[in-house]
């Protein structure tokens, strides 16, 4: 039920953040700081999960998190690089800072199965959160081409993720 809470905070702050609200859409410099702020929150979470899981198969989920966030991160620094744009901090990237590190101080509390149960059911909660923000609000909302496709090969392994995590999860039960 926590999880499914969590999700349900995560998706507003995503989505009515000032930079979503009003049907105002985000910049790309905003938009730039949004997915990679999501990046750095799950390669934090895989390193927090790395150290802390018990399951071999939570283990392994982490370090794919943390391998295929790191590479998206760096292809977006690589591109806001090329493009001369400076990401732009903002009250949605803020709010998902915030509760990111409510939840790794959360998950950090757990051990054992406790915490892999609670990791990977965190995992499967925010790639859907994350993955249908980038479906409806921030992949629309890109305006550079360059943007658009990186957010759009970012989904792709995304969604990938969250099939994953779904999977793992179910072993766990």
């Amino acid at each position: 039920m926590f999880v499914r809470w969590s999700a349900a905070i995560a998706a507003v702050a995503l989505l009515s953040g000032p930079a979503l609200a009003q049907g105002t859409k985000p910049t790309d410099p905003q938009i730039a700081h949004i997915a990679y702020t999501a990046g750095v929150i799950d390669v934090n979470a895989a390193k927090q999960a790395v150290k802390k899981a018990r399951s071999k198969d939570v283990k392994a989920f982490a370090e794919d998190m943390l391998r295929d966030h790191e590479a998206v991160n760096k292809q977006a620094l690589a591109l806001v690089k090329k493009l001369n744009v400076t990401p732009e901090d903002n009250d949605t990237s803020k709010a998902l800072s915030k509760q990111a590190s409510d939840k790794l101080a959360e998950l950090d509390k757990l051990n054992g199965a406790a915490f892999d149960k609670a990791y990977v059911a965190n995992e499967v909660a925010y790639h859907e959160t994350v993955n249908g923000a980038l479906e409806t609000q921030l992949i629309p909302s890109a305006s550079n081409a360059e943007l658009k496709s990186l957010l759009q090969t970012g989904l792709k392994i995304f969604q990938g993720h969250q099939q994953h995590a779904v999977h793992v999860a179910a072993e766990l039960k």
